[in-house]
């Protein structure tokens, strides 16, 4: 029997929209003292199980793997196709164990405090697992928040899952005292996990085995496969509201989803602005960019390089209304910030217009994009730093700082890295067309398609 940590780590983040996007979502931002929550989270359970897994998708995967070898952890991934919700990760997680392994299933997400209540939790948890009982861990309410589901409870047993109250029914939650938080944790023997999604969905559980089946797998690594026919659905709904084997942990560490920039700005400093007739505001810029408010008081106001939102305070969760026109009319603006993550490095788009984009583009070293082609643009090369060994055609050279190469359109080429620092190039496209689609990959070390 092990100890498993499985880390839930696909979502996209919109609640914290603009600094949080579907290709850098909130669990990366290294916001939180210079490290994510993804990091934090792995750091706050590495020595208290025997291994540790990550479920992710093919997008997140590198900046997920680049950040765990960051803090000196290497898990094994469970890259799913498709997201299809926790329900489905949770039993992917589960056919890749053996059945008496105990799965502690944690999002990435979450900003923890008091890790000593944190560990008496999981330790009351352990001994529940054990037993054979799926559990669920009760966050301690400290404010009637209309932003979390509730567990009511008997003592260790759940009477009933609660949906996000409206405020009168979270006051009177709190006022009953045998309500908590749905903290979307759980432990439970996977084999536990396995019969009672078969009990209870029965369908699902089929498709999912169907899938892993499909799944290729390497030592550390599995692709998974034929995701479509799987329903969407999470684990609350498909299992923990339905089974009789439910128990309930009840946890006094201090914890946060961090699901809103409320809840953010009492996590992290403000950063320092000019006030005239002022107070109470709370400030974020991806720069050093100098702000200054006249007249405002009790706001969130967070800058991008490509984005500004300003929310009162109480209301930050309606961002959820702007992602929805967003999805409408400017898709691009949930995708991505103006530097966009690679396994290999990044890039970022300095200006783009008709018929032509300029992009920044930084490789680590020993690394190399595809061996590619485009179909409707030429592009230009202009080392600013390091060393670049370019492949265009069958032609293979080098270029240092202040060099340049040109490559016509339907060429087929490749820009490494064979230096020890990082190599920072500047991109010049110009065609017809210079979306990120127009890319055919020939050979690619990571195997993207």
């Amino acid at each position: 029997m092990e100890f498993k940590n499985i880390i839930l780590c696909g979502g996209s983040g919109t609640r914290l929209w603009p600094l949080s996007r579907k290709l850098m979502p909130k669990q990366f931002l290294k916001i939180f003292d210079g490290e994510s929550l993804f990091q934090k989270t792995i750091k706050r359970n590495k020595n208290l199980v025997d291994k540790m897994e990550v479920i992710t998708n093919e997008e997140q995967y590198f900046i997920a793997l680049d950040q765990a070898e960051e803090i000196g952890v290497n898990p094994k991934f469970i890259i799913e196709e498709i997201g299809k919700n926790t329900a489905p990760a949770i039993a992917f997680a589960a056919l890749e164990s053996d059945s008496e392994d105990i799965l502690f299933v944690t999002p990435s997400d979450h900003l923890i405090k008091n890790e000593e209540k944190y560990k008496e939790a999981v330790k009351k948890a352990k001994e529940l697992a054990v037993k054979g009982y799926l559990v669920t861990f009760g966050i301690n309410p400290n404010e009637a928040n209309t932003g979390y589901g509730y567990i009511e409870a008997n003592g260790e047993d759940v009477v009933k899952f609660h949906e996000k109250p409206d405020l009168k029914t979270a006051k009177e939650y709190l006022k009953k005292g045998n309500f908590y938080w749905n903290s979307g944790m759980f432990m439970f023997k996977a084999g536990v996990y396995l019969e009672e999604l078969k009990k209870y969905n029965p369908k699902l559980f089929d498709d999912i085995v169907k899938s892993y089946e499909k799944s290729k797998k390497s030592e550390n690594l599995v692709r998974l496969k034929g995701m479509e026919e799987i329903e969407d659905i999470s684990v609350d709904y498909a299992v923990m509201e339905k089974s009789k084997k439910i128990k309930v942990v009840r946890s006094e560490f201090d914890w946060s989803d961090v699901g809103s920039f409320d809840s953010l700005s009492e996590e992290i400093e403000s950063k320092e602005a000019i006030e005239i007739e002022s107070e109470d505001n709370f400030y974020y810029t991806d720069g050093d960019k100098v702000i200054a408010t006249i007249g405002l008081k009790d706001y969130l106001i967070v800058d991008t390089k490509d984005a500004l939102l300003i929310s009162k305070k109480g209301e930050s969760q309606k961002v959820r209304e702007v992602v929805k026109r967003l999805r409408k009319e400017k898709q691009e603006l949930l995708e991505s910030h103006t530097i966009v993550h690679r396994p290999w490095g990044t890039y970022e788009t300095l200006i783009e217009d008709n018929g032509y984009k300029v992009k920044k583009i930084v490789v680590k070293p020993g690394k190399r994009l595809s061996l590619q082609k485009h179909f409707h643009r030429n592009e230009h090369w202009i080392v600013v730093s390091g060393t670049a060994e370019v492949e265009v055609g069958e032609k293979s050279f080098i270029l240092r700082p202040n060099e340049s190469t040109y490559i016509k359109m339907g060429e087929k080429h490749r820009l490494s890295n064979p230096g020890k620092i990082l190599l920072v190039i500047i991109e010049v496209q110009v065609g017809e067309y210079t979306g990120e689609d127009d890319i055919v990959r020939i050979e690619d070390d990571y195997k993207r398609t």
